[in-house]
């Protein structure tokens, strides 16, 4: 009975850590989400319940603390471009139509000015690491969307990296396709905000 017993144990065991290793190793795989779209830090200050300063109805209790991050969006008359600043983060949204052509990862005309001021932000705000994104709409076949996202992401970080001309920073570029939509796929207003390139890098100040 007892020999049964620790076989048991020692099987559990073993498929648990064998199920650990396998979470693990599926989530280094796994690209990171997007900025902005992670769950809340819990708080890391606590609060004393018994604080005699705090004034709390009869029966009512504390809710649990956390961080709240304060975020200010702001966006251009045209809608072309958005800028959103968080506690932790600067992201720039690019419209896929000022950057490039339709169904195309070629720069245009305009891509160069818009790039250029996202730099000059990067340079402010010393950031070290960049990340640089490519998100598409749901019209045409995922797959096709994930390839000319990725690609668009590479065009504008080869821009980028031209205008800051830094060897020391360095820089991560995916392709997002039609993931993490921020408008409603089911209008061409929304297919429009969609179609974006995101920069996006740590704020310092």
């Amino acid at each position: 009975m007892t020999h049964t017993r620790l076989t048991l144990t020692l099987t559990a065991a073993t498929l648990l850590l064998a199920t650990n290793l396998c979470v693990a190793a599926h989530a280094d795989d796994d690209p990171p989400v997007p900025p902005g779209r992670e769950a809340s830090a819990s708080a890391p200050v606590e609060v004393d319940a018994n604080d005699p300063d705090l004034k709390l109805p009869d029966g009512a209790t504390l809710a649990r603390a956390k961080v709240l991050d304060i975020k200010s969006v702001v966006e251009d008359q045209s809608g072309d471009e958005r800028r959103e600043d968080t506690n932790t983060d600067v992201t720039f949204a690019l419209q896929a139509e000022v950057l490039f052509g339709k169904d195309s990862a070629e720069l245009g005309g305009e891509a160069k000015a818009r790039v250029a001021g996202i730099a000059e932000e990067i340079r402010k705000q010393n950031a070290g690491k960049i990340r640089v994104f490519g998100f598409t709409d749901n019209l045409g076949s995922s797959s096709h969307g994930d390839v000319l996202s990725k690609r668009r992401a590479n065009a504008v970080q080869e821009l980028l990296a031209q205008a800051l001309n830094d060897s020391g920073i360095t820089y991560e570029v995916r392709g997002y396709g039609e993931q993490y939509p921020i408008a409603d796929n089911s209008t061409e207003a929304g297919r429009k905000k969609n179609r974006r390139v995101e920069v996006s890098f740590p704020r310092t100040s």
